[in-house]
């Protein structure tokens, strides 16, 4: 189901993950986040930016337990805790996060 985005359409599998990665914008995160009632803040992008940070050094998309670690190593033990994490995205942080920054699903995640 296509994703519409500044009247460019922009492939996406059945659970709204962009299907071609490159394709990935901004604008895609922000208009995700509106489609699940939510609005993009700067903790938003500082985890999101980590994760296509990640993403791009390890080629895989991390799960819960190792977004926070990393996360607790990277940006301080303050942000790299579950609760921190579920309050930026309450969908789940490696899932909800990893779709927002364009990345495929974690492994491990249902």
């Amino acid at each position: 189901m296509p994703l519409e985005v500044n009247g460019k359409s922009f492939e996406t599998d059945e659970e709204g993950y962009l299907a071609n990665l490159s394709d990935w914008q901004p604008e895609l995160a922000n208009a995700m986040a509106e489609a699940d009632g939510a609005e993009l803040g700067e903790n938003h992008w500082e985890v999101i930016n980590f994760l296509r940070s990640y993403y791009e050094e390890y080629q895989i998309a991390p799960a819960v337990r190792v977004l926070t670690k990393a996360i607790g190593k990277k940006l301080g033990k303050d942000k790299g805790n579950s609760k921190y994490l579920y309050e930026l995205f309450p969908y789940g942080p490696a899932k909800q996060a990893c779709k927002y920054a364009g990345l495929p699903k974690p492994t491990g995640c249902v």
